[in-house]
């Protein structure tokens, strides 16, 4: 697998990481749920480069996530916001924060709390079953191979690599 090529992998986590697998893309994105739209509120906050930040603002536009949109004529200035796909991405982002709330702050304690506006009350954001609304486990999951897979290759069987190493063996003794 080619790093420029994931966008065409027949796995669905392959071509999100071809979106956002890298640290700048991901902080873009935290930016943009955060509220921050403009190229140097973007710059500010992250300490990127001009030409990384372009970069990657192009890609996240190109690929649908964001939209460039102008908010000033002269001179012609723009601002990014996210497009229902880029929010499609909340759950993710929030994956991320979560597991980092879990397994990184220091004795301080969560850098960010979340309040959801409906209820007011402080959260943790938790995946569960779309079907039966329990919380999903890793061990508690199966995957099956879905319409979009790549045809897989049988493996032999152990029996017939066996038979198949002697073979070649006894060719080459004789």
């Amino acid at each position: 697998m080619r790093w420029d090529e994931l966008e065409e992998e027949p796995c669905s986590m392959a071509r999100t990481i071809g979106v956002i697998g890298d640290r700048w893309s991901l902080l873009i994105l935290r930016e943009c749920f955060l509220r921050t739209r403009r190229f140097e509120a973007f710059q500010s906050a992250l300490g990127i480069t001009r030409h990384l930040l372009a970069e990657r603002l192009k890609k996240l536009v190109r690929l649908g996530v964001l939209r460039r949109v102008a908010y000033q004529e002269s001179p012609k200035r723009h601002e990014y916001i996210l497009t229902q796909k880029g929010l499609d991405l909340y759950p993710i982002m929030m994956a991320i924060v979560h597991w980092g709330d879990i397994h990184m702050v220091d004795e301080r304690g969560r850098p960010l709390l979340h309040e959801h506006q409906k209820c007011g009350h402080q959260f943790n954001p938790v995946m569960i079953c779309s079907e039966c609304h329990e919380p999903l486990l890793a061990k508690e999951v199966h995957v099956h191979p879905g319409p979009g897979a790549r045809p897989k290759t049988i493996p032999p069987k152990p029996a017939k690599v066996a038979k198949a190493k002697a073979s070649r063996a006894k060719a080459r003794a004789a």
